[in-house]
């Protein structure tokens, strides 16, 4: 009698094993090659912006003053108690709030005009955005410059232009108080507005042209149209544009240092241009960082509060 041959068991196909560990490795030398391209950007990042705003945070709880030699000490948050009780710095917050909400509204408005011109086939319309880029790419310091000679009170061509109406021509626009900081946000107005332009005319020029004329066909006005398919479709660039031109706005400090340097008697004051002046010229660097950083987190709130207003709004709109 013979023995019954043994039977053998096949084992499992190890094929897939390869090919798995082949895409792991391909997937980690992506995120290699990733980082690598990241990081030429990044470092400037952390460098130029990371860095010193952990600086400004730590030096906000020190007595520290720009001397040759700083030697300070930690005074935990006396800076901030301190500041609380400054009238003159909560009165440039005031005036920097005023400022930013009205240069970001009527930039809105008037480059959303100016957009909509633009879009509607105007003769020479290369020519008429070339010359509303103009603002745009001027240097803030000669725009200021241009601008202090226009509202200058003896030869200014404003006043000239009044006086040519009959009306009056001896205005000091930029040292009187009750026209300082409207003279100062036509500036800003006229600075910003060509950015939030173009923006705009990106959004109209992407609307499919057929929702206008089905609208149109259905009897819709011009005013029609325009609360119905144009402005639903721009909502999220408005949103974004404006969230971007308000912390431009509040933050800004060339245009005003160079027109007004913040007077007349701290009429145009911005937080930004007090923060330098106490750091620069007071030399209390400590005390100025906690200004600086009190700004950062009311302007962190402000926009948390109207971007997540926007978000609600276009979630109720897509469910509606």
């Amino acid at each position: 009698m013979t023995a019954p041959a043994p039977t053998t068991t096949a084992s499992a196909p190890r094929g897939p094993v390869r090919p798995t560990r082949r895409r792991g490795g391909m997937e980690r030398a992506r995120r290699r090659e990733a980082a690598a391209l990241v990081m030429p950007s990044l470092l400037p990042i952390l460098v130029l912006s990371v860095a010193p705003l952990v600086m400004g945070i730590a030096l906000a709880f020190t007595d520290a003053r720009l001397v040759r030699h700083p030697d300070y000490e930690f005074v935990g948050v006396d800076n901030f108690v301190r500041l609380a009780g400054n009238s003159f710095f909560w009165d440039s917050f005031r005036i920097g709030m005023i400022w930013a909400v009205s240069v970001t509204i009527l930039q809105l408005v008037l480059a959303l005009g100016l957009a909509q011109l633009l879009n509607s086939g105007l003769r020479l319309q290369s020519l008429t955005r070339v010359l509303a880029l103009i603002p745009w790419a001027m240097p803030p310091v000669v725009v200021a410059i241009m601008w202090k000679m226009i509202y200058s009170p003896n030869a200014g061509p404003l006043n000239a232009f009044l006086g040519a109406l009959g009306l009056p021509d001896d205005i000091n626009w930029l040292a009187d108080f009750s026209t300082a900081l409207p003279a100062v946000i036509v500036v800003g107005v006229w600075v910003g507005m060509p950015q939030t332009t173009v923006t705009l005319l990106a959004g109209l020029q992407q609307i499919p042209g057929e929702l206008h004329e089905a609208a149109s066909m259905d009897g819709a006005g011009a005013w029609r149209r325009f609360t119905a398919v144009t402005w639903p479709s721009l909502r999220p660039i408005v949103a974004s544009i404006t969230s971007l031109n308000f912390i431009w706005n509040f933050n800004s400090f060339s245009l005003v240092y160079v027109l007004t340097e913040g007077g007349p008697g701290g009429r145009t004051m911005l937080p930004m241009l007090f923060t330098y002046l106490e750091a620069f010229k007071n030399r209390n660097i400590g005390y100025a960082a906690a200004m600086g950083v009190v700004l950062v987190v009311v302007v962190v709130l402000l926009l948390a509060v109207y971007l997540r207003s926007q978000f609600r709004d276009d979630r109720a709109v897509q469910k509606g």
